[in-house]
């Protein structure tokens, strides 16, 4: 009975999806999960007792659909086989749906490695019953404060999740004060891993911290530098808490011709990653690959031959006209799109989108955390906010002195600039507004392609 409806559960999720997709009202990656969850309760656990070598899983608050993506590249490149929720569904309904998906006609998972992504606060459902090997804590800022509030309440998520896993090895960003406090609050063996080198510029460091103040004794840090937000090497005169040397590191690194080198794990490597924070994602996964004994002989090649835009941070041509799409969703992510920008020497156009849908956050308080005023130096001929709280937005970019409109209307905004505007073209969204840029940049770069427009 327990092998039959299992078998029910897979078939009734696979034939939701099927339907979605076919209905074209959406992609069909979270319904399915919950479908197969009020048949079969323990669905997740029993798929994830199917792994047939190791589940590792990536939370924090930046940069786990990218750590993720590198992962599953990585052991793909090595010949393993792989399950991925890739489109970045990290509650329990889409993982859930990742699982039963990826199953064959008799209702078995065919992989060697699961590579979940797991939104902070579902973490703790997920984690025990995923039980994974390793769990990666990319970093802890404030992100959607109506449903984490502040940091405090992530990094006690987060504790309680990884907690209830004692056997995973928990993977740390150590230059990350409220990641790395967590080192002696977890039962779990820990692997850092960090960054020696200053490598990020004044728009990145802005001066937007989450925490400054030790953890155990509440006193005011000391830096030596900072990275950007409250990553950097710090050390506590009050208790002695501080920064460790990290278990793994990039060094020597580079930026030349828009793209990172650096050296890690005894190779150069000759990145596409155009931020500096793309090192942080690929050194995590490096450190959790090796924790397993499972990084590939040949991992240059795969590192060098990854795809750092996984639909977060694309280029587009289109109109003869350079087109960047980039998501923000906190103030910390918001800064580095900001120095990615400064850095562009150019002159450029810019759209910025902000909605604040469930996806999003009610809360767009957080906008006025960022460091705008460093767009007065980006060469901005014209900016436009756009989405449902494009007058906020707007309202928050007059504060700083910096001419803007709203619009209503992204498709008219990007054929308007890229036809007459500076052809290199800005747009940042949050989380929203993602999918349905991507979505239309695409039909407008492929009608371009096919002589349409």
């Amino acid at each position: 009975m327990k092998n039959l409806r299992i078998k029910l559960a897979i078939y009734c999720a696979k034939a939701v999806s099927v339907f979605i997709q076919k209905l074209k009202k959406g992609n069909g990656l979270t319904l399915p999960g919950y479908v197969a969850r009020l048949i079969e309760p323990h669905i997740l656990s029993i798929l994830a007792g199917m792994v047939r070598e190791k589940i590792i899983v990536t939370t924090g608050t930046n940069g786990k659909t990218t750590t993720n993506s590198i992962l599953c590249h990585m052991l793909k490149s090595d010949g393993k086989a792989v399950l991925i929720n890739e489109t970045g569904a990290n509650m329990v309904n889409g993982i859930v749906s990742a699982f039963v998906l990826a199953t064959g006609r008799h209702g078995f998972l065919d992989v060697d490695y699961a590579c979940i992504e797991a939104d902070e606060a579902a973490s703790v459902h997920i984690l025990p019953l995923l039980n994974p090997h390793c769990v990666i804590l990319t970093n802890i800022f404030r992100d959607q404060l109506d449903r984490f509030g502040e940091t405090d309440s992530i990094c006690n998520m987060i504790q309680k999740a990884v907690s209830a896993v004692p056997a995973a090895k928990l993977i740390l960003n150590c230059d990350d004060v409220l990641s790395y406090s967590l080192a002696s609050k977890c039962p779990n063996p820990v692997i850092t891993y960090g960054i020696s080198q200053q490598i990020f510029d004044g728009a990145s460091r802005s001066e937007t911290r989450e925490s400054i103040f030790c953890r155990f004794c509440g006193k005011k840090l000391e830096f030596s530098f900072f990275h950007y937000g409250q990553l950097g090497i710090y050390h506590c005169r009050g208790c002695g808490f501080s920064r460790p040397t990290p278990d793994y590191t990039a060094e020597n690194i580079t930026h030349y011709d828009g793209l990172y080198s650096f050296y890690i794990n005894g190779s150069y490597i000759h990145s596409n990653a155009h931020t500096a924070y793309n090192i942080y994602n690929t050194l995590s996964a490096c450190a959790a690959l090796c924790s397993l004994n499972a990084l590939g002989t040949d991992f240059k090649s795969a590192i060098e031959s990854f795809d750092y835009g996984n639909r977060r941070e694309n280029t587009f041509m289109i109109n003869d006209a350079s087109v960047q799409l980039h998501l923000a969703k906190n103030p910390i992510g918001f800064q580095q799109k900001i120095s990615l920008i400064v850095n562009d020497s150019r002159p450029k156009d810019l759209i910025i989108l902000i909605n604040d849908t469930a996806l999003d956050g009610k809360d767009i308080s957080w906008l006025w955390d960022v460091d705008f005023q460093y767009l007065l130096k980006a060469k901005i001929v014209t900016l436009l906010t756009i989405g449902s709280r494009r007058y906020d937005m707007e309202l928050r970019l007059k504060y700083e002195d910096i001419p803007c409109n709203s619009a209503s209307d992204m498709r008219s905004a990007i054929e308007r600039l890229t036809i007459s505007g500076t052809k290199n073209l800005y747009i940042i969204v949050n989380y929203s507004g993602l999918y349905q840029t991507n979505a239309l940049l695409e039909e407008l770069q492929s009608q371009e392609k096919g002589g349409l427009t």
